[in-house]
């Protein structure tokens, strides 16, 4: 039986739906102390629950579009946009008293719930415009000087590589780059052969959470040798965030930076930085000399875009509403969906793991033979209106899929039977 089919919200008819029949029931987005949480919805009790669809309403993708590339950037409900405006509102009706406003709800309110939902303290974390803000940040602060050695990943994204890369120039910090293959071998394999670059001139390792094409690294492993060794990790956790649930101080690493506008489905030009307290040796302020505390020590000084910054509470909310749990679990039952259609299918070479200790949820990536994957990309959305990425990186020619909780499993049948026919 397909999915969701007793409540008759097919693909088609489903997005058709979805804009219409929300805001009434939602109440005022900004106002209440709840971020304005969507009230229209039970939490999922499995990844087929039919509350799936009640949730997806909250949604206004354009009828007759898929879209199946999270990874890059989240699609926001209603919600979020409604948050947004009226923060703007805020600002225009009554400028500097409608920012104080807003930077009172950031401090006392969204702050707070960033650092519970990821289990740090608020003087801990700051939010940034994304995660590339964020990791630049935790790079340029970390304490350096000429020959220290800096071990880095292959499948780093060039947001995180960029700012190690002027390190090396301007600071004369020596880069070492560990191949790490797709898909991953085992949780002991990466870590063996990140620490296997490690000697006594290493200051620091870097690498991400979760990669672009979606491999799961083992950050609590390879965060516990460091530490032995008085070694800093600074992890990329933009692909992570959102996918299912994250401890962040029991992950141990000293550093975590994260977008907020992909998996958890916040505003554009969000994300955040964390970095522990017990950690603040290893770095300096970029800003203030005299700082205290880390939020003194990373956050930029200026204006910030305070509207889009006190919505990142109402996807928190909206979020956490669902359950991260229940979004790892949907979100992996559609991945391993996918894949098991893949597998079906003639000149696929599918490079996620089955092993769901090194893949992540959401994001599946695979090679099909003859086919280029900037070409697929145009492709798909040409044919059908679906929204994939390419993933090419260590000479793969890959397809990345990346579907959040809100796909089904009839969008992914018609990619299947898509993708067999070019």
């Amino acid at each position: 039986m397909k999915e969701f089919r007793k409540s008759k919200l097919h693909r088609r008819e489903f997005f058709k739906k979805s804009a219409v029949g929300v805001i009434g029931s939602i109440g005022s987005v900004y106002a209440n102390t709840n971020f304005g949480v969507a009230n229209d919805f039970k939490r999922p009790s499995s990844p087929t629950d039919l509350n799936w669809s009640a949730i997806n309403s909250n949604f206004i993708l354009k009828n007759g579009v898929t879209y199946m590339n999270n990874a890059s950037l989240g699609m926001p409900p209603m919600i979020i946009n409604d948050a947004v405006k009226a923060g703007y509102d805020e600002i225009s009706k009554e400028p500097l008293n409608g920012k104080r406003k807003l930077q009172d709800k950031i401090s006392k309110k969204v702050i707070p719930l960033l650092a519970s939902t990821f289990n740090v303290k608020t003087d801990e974390v700051i939010l940034t415009r994304n995660a590339s803000e964020a990791l630049f940040l935790q790079t340029l602060g970390l304490i350096l000087k000429k020959g220290d050695e800096v071990v880095l990943s292959t499948q780093e994204h060039p947001a995180a590589l960029k700012p190690w890369m002027r390190r090396g120039s301007k600071d004369g910090v020596i880069l070492k780059y560990v191949f790490i293959p797709s898909p991953l071998v085992s949780k002991q394999d990466t870590v063996n052969r990140l620490m296997s670059a490690v000697s006594s001139k290493t200051k620091a390792i870097s690498f991400c959470h979760v990669t672009r094409g979606g491999h799961r690294y083992p950050v609590k492993e390879i965060a516990d040798l460091a530490r032995r060794k008085g070694i800093a990790t600074l992890v990329d956790g933009a692909q992570a965030v959102g996918q299912f649930p994250i401890d962040v101080k029991n992950l141990g690493c000293d550093a975590y930076s994260a977008s907020l506008h992909k998996w958890i489905l916040a505003p554009s030009g969000s994300g955040f930085l964390v970095v522990r307290d017990s950690s603040k040796r290893f770095f300096e302020s970029p800003f203030d000399l005299k700082a205290s505390t880390v939020n003194s020590f990373f956050d930029p000084p200026g204006t910030k875009d305070y509207p889009v910054r006190a919505a990142v509470g109402t996807a928190l909310n909206f979020i956490n509403k669902i359950g991260l749990d229940n979004i790892e679990k949907r979100c992996r039952y559609l991945s391993d969906y996918l894949k098991e259609g893949l597998k079906k299918m003639k000149d696929i070479k599918i490079l996620s793991s089955y092993n769901h200790d090194l893949s992540a949820p959401g994001s599946t990536i695979f090679e099909k033979k003859n086919l280029d994957a900037l070409d697929s990309v145009k492709i798909f959305e040409k044919k059908i209106k679906y929204h994939i990425d390419e993933h090419q990186r260590d000479g793969h020619n890959a397809i990345r899929v990346s579907t959040h909780f809100y796909n089904t499993t009839d969008q992914i049948d018609l990619f299947l039977d898509t993708l067999n026919s070019i």
